[in-house]
């Protein structure tokens, strides 16, 4: 089963380097590479993809920056293969990865999108567990084997904390590509696909065989706006809008849970601290906001 992967990239080429050899280092070589460079201002990229000779690989520059939405539509775009992964361009693939979300597919044919098992890692490389990965674990389906989650399970589970790790999800092309990623988001996109998925009555596998490392960066733009509360600004819209959806089709659950969105508030509140012991004080009226509402 030949696998697409895709790295939209802007960033540190380094990282940027280690995770397109993960993908070259895969005990499964069938696969193809796809660099979408969104115009970082660094030569270096552009000479490194030029002495790699695999055919397999190749490295696109945009014209104008696309901002990381449009970087992953153009993504899209771009996949052939029946199944893709749109891979952060600061996290890496074990070696076992695409032997895992592959035996995932071929057990479970009618799924749309693989989760497999992922381990957290810093700047530095080092394995952690931020606190909002704590709370994913709480959240995420308990499986020592492969599970199949479909419709209103899936979505109430999702909702009740996003315990997804986007980079490192697997999808099938034709479902990503015919629900697409929502213009406007920038947070929740990963989500927001997730729960198109699940309202359709789709299906993902929840593999807990470890496979991926999923990079977090104290200094991320999700980090950030998170700390400044313009995540939740986001955030609060969306899950308003997918409690309206969820009472219409009588997933009373979902709805529920994401009315409440206890996961996020809980992100919020925690936040208030932090922005208190550093003396961020004009975050707090937008943190404070979401904590309550």
């Amino acid at each position: 089963m030949t696998v697409d992967v895709m790295l939209p990239y802007y960033g540190d080429v380094d990282q940027m380097k280690l995770a397109a050899r993960s993908v070259m280092n895969q005990e499964n070589q069938d696969w193809r590479l796809i660099v979408i460079d969104d115009g970082y201002p660094d030569p270096e990229p552009a000479r490194w993809y030029s002495e790699i000779t695999d055919p397999r690989v190749a490295y696109l520059r945009n014209e104008e920056n696309l901002g990381a939405n449009g970087n992953y539509r153009k993504a899209l775009d771009l996949a052939e293969a029946p199944i893709v992964v749109v891979m952060g361009a600061d996290d890496i693939m074990l070696p076992n990865y695409l032997d895992v979300i592959s035996k995932a597919f071929d057990t479970f044919p009618e799924a749309s999108v693989v989760q497999p098992g992922v381990q957290v890692i810093d700047e530095q490389g080092i394995a952690c567990t931020p606190l909002v990965d704590a709370v994913k674990k709480v959240y995420a389906p308990k499986t020592k084997e492969p599970v199949l989650l479909q419709g209103e399970k899936m979505a109430t589970s999702l909702m009740r904390a996003d315990w997804a790790y986007f980079p490192s999800l697997a999808w099938r092309t034709d479902v990503i590509r015919r629900i697409g990623f929502t213009e406007g988001l920038h947070v929740v996109q990963d989500l927001a696909l997730l729960l198109d998925i699940a309202a359709e009555n789709g299906s993902m596998v929840v593999d807990p065989t470890l496979a991926f490392l999923y990079r977090r960066h104290s200094a991320s733009d999700s980090s950030v706006k998170a700390l400044d509360g313009r995540r939740f600004d986001e955030e609060r819209a969306f899950f308003e809008g997918q409690a309206r959806r969820f009472r219409e089709l009588g997933w009373q659950r979902t709805a529920r849970a994401a009315a409440f969105h206890t996961t996020s508030r809980l992100n919020a509140a925690t936040l208030v601290a932090r922005s208190l012991a550093i003396g961020k004080t004009d975050s707090l009226p937008r943190l404070l906001k979401h904590v309550v509402s």
